[in-house]
């Protein structure tokens, strides 16, 4: 095959692909950034921070906002009876990049075969797994937050320092904030916009 029919065979393909399919196909591509951006973060300030401090949940590791902050966070947490924040021993963290690489594949297969089921199929499974892992952050916050040692510096009876799921809270005297990061979001569009994708095939074919 020559140069000409070469190109010309790309051009009629790339027609025969819809705005709708390379939506979705930008939604399911999209999703490999989170590898490379962080899902979730939470901040904490206090007078005694006055920069702040605060950590970064990946799909495969937790970070400090800054170099020395998970030490800092860990350390503010003995003296309350918290559990350290050891990232290497928590399972998810080593599951999560698998369950993205099975929604991106699973995207890709959508995408070649261009069924609207399947589309629909994909949106699904996306929300459930993305609620089941709110739910799972809300209990590990849960589990960090209420199971203190009796043997802590500091006890306040009847206080928890569960972190908020979405959004800010009191907790002595820092404020903590929990909010999606930049992976997160871009998870988040990515849905809608395979949502947006589907509903512009369905108008289509109407």
């Amino acid at each position: 095959m020559d140069l000409f029919h070469a190109r010309f065979l790309f051009h009629q393909v790339k027609k025969m692909i819809s705005q709708s399919r390379k939506l979705f196909l930008a939604a399911t591509l999209s999703l490999i950034l989170t590898y490379f951006f962080p899902i979730w973060q939470i901040s904490l300030d206090a007078p005694q921070y006055p920069e702040g401090i605060g950590m970064y949940i990946w799909l495969n590791q937790i970070t400090g906002k800054n170099e020395h902050d998970l030490t800092n966070i860990n350390g503010l947490n003995h003296y309350i009876g918290m559990k350290p924040i050891v990232p290497d021993s928590i399972p998810e963290l080593k599951i999560m990049p698998y369950i993205m690489a099975g929604i991106i594949l699973f995207g890709l297969v959508v995408f070649f075969i261009n069924k609207r089921w399947l589309g629909w199929l994909w949106v699904i499974t996306f929300i459930v797994l993305f609620s089941y892992g709110l739910y799972d952050y809300y209990q590990w916050g849960y589990a960090y937050g209420h199971n203190l040692d009796p043997k802590a510096a500091i006890k306040v009876p009847g206080m928890s320092y569960q972190p908020p799921l979405i959004g800010t809270k009191q907790i002595l005297n820092f404020t903590s904030t929990s909010l999606p990061a930049l992976g997160g979001v871009i998870a988040g569009l990515s849905v809608l916009t395979g949502i947006f994708a589907i509903y512009l095939d369905g108008r289509k074919k109407t």
